[in-house]
């Protein structure tokens, strides 16, 4: 199993949500045992795909920002699936130990989680980001970022959102994709490499897309993202012990790209 699979695997279940610093209600035993059997694997963190990737030499985390993103989208998959790629951006400017980044970030994500009626607990987790940051406090403020992220998907779970909680973790597992394909790029090295080997993972997203609600499915910017995943999983299907060329690591990062912009692209569907 690669490394990261193998993370995805000790990854928090989609659902089953711990807060840092909160104290949510746990899951009964028979819905948690039910959770583990349905989900062998599940969709890791940008801050788990991160640590999973093994790097050579520290990669220029500044150099994977992108532009500010519309924080006005009215589709509601559309917005869960750009909190969760706002949330990777966060991962990757603590990993650049950019405060003013973390701050910027921070308060989009805050409009983005409130326009999906997540809970006003989201407002201290974005006081306490700013207050990390101030201080260049990094491993509580990695902490505090994994919170927000957990506090956001627990915060849907309670309003019976489960697909919006999918798709925020899919929307960070795409942008998370693409930071380290990246990385890789400016650094190859054939271990990192390795990690994007992730057929069974694309595999898993797909068949969680598919569980979403029809009324949601059905919407045209889920079909093409959808769609785009089938081409992403033929690139990330290396043979097994292979370490994928550089070239084919600039197609998996043009392939989760393209799906970035689909994501991002702002429509006025609602």
């Amino acid at each position: 199993m690669n490394a990261l699979v193998r993370v995805g695997a000790i990854a928090l279940l989609i659902g089953c949500c711990v807060v840092i610093g909160a104290a949510p209600p746990r899951l009964p035993p028979d819905q948690m045992a039910k959770a583990v059997r349905n989900d062998a694997i599940s969709i890791p963190t940008p801050g788990e795909l991160f640590a999973a990737l093994e790097k050579p030499g520290k990669p220029d985390w500044s150099g994977q920002y992108r532009g500010p993103i519309p924080t006005t989208y009215r589709n509601r998959a559309q917005i869960a699936l750009n909190l969760g790629g706002l949330i990777a951006d966060g991962f990757v400017a603590v990993e650049a130990k950019d405060s003013q980044q973390v701050k910027n970030i921070g308060s989009d994500i805050i409009k983005l989680a409130k326009a999906l009626g997540v809970s006003e607990n989201l407002l201290r987790r974005g006081n306490s980001l700013n207050e990390f940051a101030e201080n260049d406090e990094w491993d509580a403020l990695q902490e505090e970022l994994e919170a927000t992220q957990n506090e956001v998907k627990f915060s849907m779970q309670n309003h019976s959102d489960q697909d919006l909680v999918i798709l925020v973790s899919v929307g960070g597992w795409v942008r998370g994709t693409q930071v380290v394909s990246a990385a890789i790029m400016q650094n190859y090295d054939e271990r990192s490499a390795k990690v994007l080997r992730q057929p069974a993972l694309v595999s898993f997203i797909q068949t969680k897309l598919n569980d979403i609600s029809p009324e949601l499915g059905s919407e045209p910017l889920l079909k093409d993202v959808k769609e785009k995943l089938v081409d992403v999983e033929k690139l990330v299907s290396f043979p097994a012990g292979k370490a994928p060329s550089i070239e084919d690591v600039r197609k998996v990062n043009a392939a989760v790209g393209k799906m970035m912009e689909t994501i991002q692209n702002k429509t006025d569907a609602k």
